[in-house]
């Protein structure tokens, strides 16, 4: 995927600012469709010189973006190696983990046509302060591209991708690639999307149980080769400290997981697309929310959604980001300069390292608040209420009285 125009020297995804080094790996636990897919951060060994992984795997990625936006894919591919080829993700690919205590945990769920590496300057920020970080890779026809593998009868008949980092370590798999599916003509989207929802909060659940099974430790089998040895995360989480994130769909997936996991005991919801969720399942999210918005998302219906979930109990809280887009959370807005950042609405008015700095730090206060950690998180509490310059508290959409 390598990129030699150097084009990239300047716009790179920023590295953590937490105290520790962070590691990353890819896990595949079953290698079929209902298997499940995560790219885990985590806190790793000082390496002194760290292989950093490309930040799109592979050209399949390329191609499933290029659907999902409606472009040719050929174009699409020299323009996206052009701009992307070389970005790497500032994690050091296998590094040893490092233990140090118990680590709290968080699951993260991506946005509609993304995929697992495309918020790796959340992920790390936050492995870099002391959280390991479970990525999942959706297999419910959201992301722009994914792949798991059939048993192929005929070795040496396979295929795999252009990346020598998801190869499988059985000789016998083939790759088969999921890609985005669009809405059929005439097609109602409320019944896939709330599918969609439902399976993409069982993937994460599942993601949790393995990570359980990693904790305890259980022999966990990676369908993918590996040098990354699992059971040196053994009695290393924290496991009454997990906590759910995600952006967008990734947003309403954390609502859903609230809903049907306890262990989950907050949750971090980034510009939600609050659409794919039934509202009946409102009255059984128990839990703490942290509603973080982008100021141009946002609409009268989708706040009105959120504020269904206010709970006289349950803390609810939300913010908004001045300048920010939807695209102010996935890494997209560190990767393109400012013509193309704001015509592809890729970047907002915003400095991205700004925006994205306020988010984390609210985010980890928020997290020290609810998971009762014993961190100094506590000295950004004043983010949480949107005490800063560029924070709205709570909303910038005006909502009528007559809708509340």
């Amino acid at each position: 995927m390598g990129n030699s125009s150097g084009h990239n020297n300047t716009m790179t995804i920023p590295p953590g600012k937490g105290p520790h080094q962070v590691g990353c790996t890819d896990l595949m636990v079953g290698h079929t469709v209902q298997g499940t897919f995560m790219r885990i951060y985590y806190p790793c060994q000082a390496t002194e010189h760290p292989h950093l992984p490309d930040w799109v795997p592979c050209r399949e990625y390329f191609n499933g973006l290029a659907d999902f936006m409606k472009i040719n894919r050929a174009l699409s591919e020299r323009i996206f190696n052009y701009l992307f080829g070389s970005c790497k993700i500032p994690a050091a690919w296998n590094a040893s983990f490092k233990p140090d205590g118990k680590y709290p945990v968080i699951i993260f769920s991506h946005g509609l046509g993304a995929f697992r590496t495309l918020y790796s300057a959340i992920c790390v920020e936050l492995a870099s302060q002391g959280f390991i970080v479970a990525a999942v890779e959706h297999r419910d026809e959201s992301s722009s591209a994914t792949f798991y593998f059939k048993e192929n009868a005929e070795p040496g008949t396979k295929r795999h991708m252009s990346s020598d980092i998801s190869k499988p370590v059985s000789d016998n798999l083939e790759e088969v690639w999921m890609y985005y599916r669009p809405l059929k003509t005439g097609e109602n989207e409320f019944p896939l999307r709330n599918k969609q929802v439902k399976q993409r909060a069982d993937e994460c659940i599942r993601a949790l149980d393995i990570l359980f099974d990693i904790h305890s430790g259980k022999s966990v089998e990676n369908v993918l080769q590996s040098n990354f040895d699992l059971s040196t995360m053994e009695n290393s989480m924290d496991l009454c400290r997990i906590a759910v994130m995600g952006h967008s769909f990734g947003g309403a997936t954390v609502i859903e997981c609230l809903c049907k996991e306890v262990r989950f005991k907050c949750g971090v919801a980034l510009d939600t697309w609050m659409f794919p969720l039934d509202e009946e399942i409102f009255p059984g999210v128990k839990q703490p929310i942290f509603f973080i918005n982008s100021e141009k998302f946002q609409w009268i219906g989708n706040i009105i959604r959120m504020k269904k979930l206010d709970s006289a109990i349950f803390p609810r809280k939300m913010i908004t980001i001045k300048g920010t887009v939807h695209q102010s959370f996935p890494d997209f807005t560190f990767l393109t300069g400012n013509w193309i950042g704001r015509l592809m609405k890729l970047k907002g008015e915003i400095d991205p390292h700004i925006a994205l700095d306020l988010c984390n730090k609210a985010t980890l206060a928020f997290l020290q608040r609810h998971l009762s950690l014993n961190r100094d998180f506590n000295q950004w509490d004043p983010l949480i209420e949107g005490k800063d310059d560029n924070l709205i508290p709570g909303t910038n959409i005006t909502i009528p009285h007559s809708s509340i």
